[in-house]
């Protein structure tokens, strides 16, 4: 048993790569024998968004001004925090305008000015003029939405 042992350490010790593993597997060993760090690191939970209603005058302190910096817009009837988004949707992105309100128009006609806007004191626009193919583009936008950001709530009358 001893000749065994002595021939394969003699093997060993002959060639450099064996030195070269060995010295690794070393600092491996020696580095994790000292390692203070823990082995897992706790996960940051999301904050809880409550799924509620939005009338248009509850959505528009959602415009991302406000001291929370949220972004909220209506479409279709849905509301969506689109904060993550904030360069397009925020304080001087493309869409900003439509930020706190009902962009459903809007995103229908393809056009971001804002006259698309409706005035929030105003009933919720049924968009009853829209046009097939603007029907669509609001389909699509919706589903858009749907897919990249989070569903906050509905957006319903005012009271």
């Amino acid at each position: 048993m001893a000749t065994t042992f002595q021939t394969v350490f003699s093997q060993f010790k002959e060639n450099p790569v064996n030195w070269a593993l060995a010295a690794v597997l070393a600092y491996v060993i020696r580095s994790y024998a000292q390692s203070s760090k823990p082995s897992v690191i706790a996960a940051k939970h999301p904050d809880v968004i409550v799924f509620k209603n939005y009338t248009p005058k509850s959505l528009l302190p959602f415009d991302g001004t406000g001291d929370d910096g949220r972004v909220l817009m209506g479409v279709n009837g849905s509301v969506y925090d689109v904060t993550r988004g904030r360069n397009f949707y925020g304080p001087g992105g493309p869409y900003a305008n439509f930020a706190g309100h009902d962009a459903s128009r809007g995103l229908a006609k393809n056009s971001f000015d804002a006259e698309m806007i409706t005035d929030p004191s105003l009933p919720i626009d049924k968009l009853e003029d829209l046009a097939p193919d603007e029907w669509e583009s609001l389909r699509e936008w919706e589903q858009h939405f749907a897919a990249k950001y989070l569903l906050v709530g509905k957006l319903v009358e005012n009271e």
